[in-house]
């Protein structure tokens, strides 16, 4: 009676909570504050995002997830826990504590790239079962994503969704409700920040934290060069000296240090379209290539994928929601996606 169902896209970057049948309920950093002490859970999300790199000894800021995948099993329940505390809510009515395991317990489902193996599967369920759910449930991300993108995934015919988040890229052909093909890249978001980082010590003697490489990616990157170019003040350390420095970087800098990233991604799109069977690539070619995921909204991304594989692409409304929102209709229609989903109770 009680019982909700909850979507979680678990991602490097950031962690979406989906409530079957009332939408969005969070969209927070994946990054957990510990105490170092006695490894207690100090803050999750945006709260703790504000610590990454400004911690003293006895705190601790970290992203329990690692290209996609759970990096810190402990902290990564902790995590969930929190999350689904907050999608449960008060209840309205006092419940004993013996009927609340029985009646409240949520059915909750995870999303996992494709790519990722057994034993990193399991673990996802087992997190999910310890942080509170009575049935866990997971399901591939580029399905998810065609689904959340409004793609007729059930339709006897090919379609392609490119899923790039924070830690991995994942291309995928999907026709008749299943994957037939795909293929996962652990380089997304994340590497491209690191890219920019490596730039700036390599070409300006200047390091910078995680934050302000993805804020220069953010403000001022662009997968192809810009027209007009952009300009940024960046902070951050000499690496000569020791000392806090000022440069001033151009948009066709970062295009230059992220160039070579981008292209291993749409290796991974390339290295699909080959193993396409020919009648889905028809389809492909006439319906073009879906971009979802929060890396897939950098400037231009879709023109540089257009040129270098000939297919045309385009990025999905709400890029970032498509994974949380296609896991949400899944769960809502579990019975009908029986065949593309892993459970465990």
């Amino acid at each position: 009676m009680f019982r909700k169902k909850i979507a979680i896209d678990l991602g490097t970057a950031n962690t979406l909570v989906w409530i079957a049948g009332e939408g969005l309920l969070a969209n927070e950093p994946t990054v957990v504050a510990i105490s170092a002490e006695d490894n207690k859970v100090v803050a999750v999300g945006e709260d703790a995002k504000k610590m990454l790199g400004r911690t003293p000894e006895a705190l601790i800021a970290m992203r329990p997830m690692r290209e996609g995948v759970i990096a810190d099993y402990q902290v990564t329940e902790a995590m969930l826990k929190y999350f689904i505390n907050k999608a449960l809510g008060e209840l309205p009515i006092r419940i004993p504590r013996a009927l609340q395991n029985v009646l409240v317990k949520p059915d909750v489902m995870v999303c996992v790239p494709a790519g990722c193996t057994q034993v990193e599967r399991r673990a996802a369920l087992d997190a999910t079962l310890a942080a509170g759910a009575a049935h866990a449930y997971l399901i591939d991300e580029p399905l998810a994503a065609a689904i959340g993108a409004g793609i007729p995934v059930s339709a006897p015919s090919g379609h392609m969704i490119v899923d790039i988040g924070g830690g991995a890229a994942e291309a995928a052909v999907i026709s008749l409700g299943g994957v037939v093909v795909s293929k996962s890249v652990r380089v997304a978001g994340t590497k491209i920040d690191e890219a920019i980082q490596a730039y700036l010590k390599k070409k300006h003697n200047l390091i910078v934290g995680d934050q302000t490489a993805e804020e220069i990616k953010i403000k001022i990157g662009s997968a192809t060069k810009l027209e007009k170019e952009e300009k940024l003040e960046v902070s951050g350390r000499d690496l000569v000296f020791g000392l806090p420095r000022s440069i001033t970087i151009t948009s066709s800098e970062v295009t230059e240090a992220i160039r070579s990233t981008l292209l291993q991604i749409i290796g991974s799109v390339k290295g699909v379209l080959e193993d396409t069977p020919p009648e889905l690539a028809a389809d492909i070619i006439d319906k073009g290539i879906i971009m979802s995921g929060g890396t897939s909204l950098l400037r231009n991304f879709d023109k540089l994928m257009t040129e270098e594989t000939g297919v045309p692409a385009h990025v999905a409304e709400e890029a970032l929601l498509c994974v949380v929102r296609g896991t949400g209709l899944v769960l809502e229609n579990i019975e009908l996606w029986k065949r593309s989903i892993t459970t465990k109770k």
